[in-house]
């Protein structure tokens, strides 16, 4: 983790992220990865989805910028693990309802495609490499762990905005745009608000 990240620069970091690397390629998708981020959260926020929704949604997919292991690509043979890099960086600043939307968003595909069947039919070509290299979908005894995760409903929500956030041609507002939202919800899980 880095020494120089708090509670006042955690928002700028993230946004740096966003210019700096959002430009890059999304995993053979047809939208960057800060146009897939951001169509997401834009997605939330256009159905009155709550802030904590919305900022987890934007936010979902950041571990790819800070994985030690770097980001997916179709040729992987193995799983890199960008939901534990993410949700490791974000943990510090923010609730849990947001860093287990991050950190659990590759178990809720796993989840979705064990007990909704037809959710596999939603998934890109990617999204199914991807799902192989995780671990595919999941046992009876993992889904029944799953569900004992107090933010199982967000995450789910999180997981439908991640697979709706792939529109070549969707016009979103940048970062920007959502920064005051992320740097409330810092606010708030630093004077003890969930």
């Amino acid at each position: 983790m880095r020494s120089d990240l708090n509670h006042d620069t955690i928002v700028a970091f993230l946004a740096d992220i966003f210019d700096r690397r959002g430009g890059e390629e999304y995993l053979g998708e047809p939208v960057t990865m800060a146009e897939h981020m951001l169509q997401g959260a834009t997605i939330a926020e256009r159905n009155g989805l709550p802030e904590d929704i919305i900022v987890a949604a934007l936010l979902h997919d950041i571990g790819h910028f800070t994985s030690e292991f770097g980001t997916f690509t179709m040729d992987d043979t193995e799983d890199r693990f960008h939901e534990d890099a993410g949700a490791e960086v974000l943990a510090p600043f923010f609730p849990s309802a947001i860093t287990d939307c991050v950190l659990y968003h590759v178990a809720a595909k796993r989840y979705l495609c064990a007990t909704k069947p037809e959710y596999f039919k939603r998934l890109s070509e990617a999204s199914i490499h991807s799902l192989k290299l995780q671990g595919g979908p999941m046992s009876p005894e993992e889904v029944a762990e799953f569900r004992k995760n107090p933010n199982l409903e967000r995450i789910i929500q999180v997981r439908y905005l991640d697979e709706a956030g792939k529109h070549a041609d969707m016009e979103t507002p940048g970062f920007a745009h959502f920064a005051p939202m992320v740097q409330r919800i810092v606010d708030r899980h630093r004077n003890g608000e969930s």
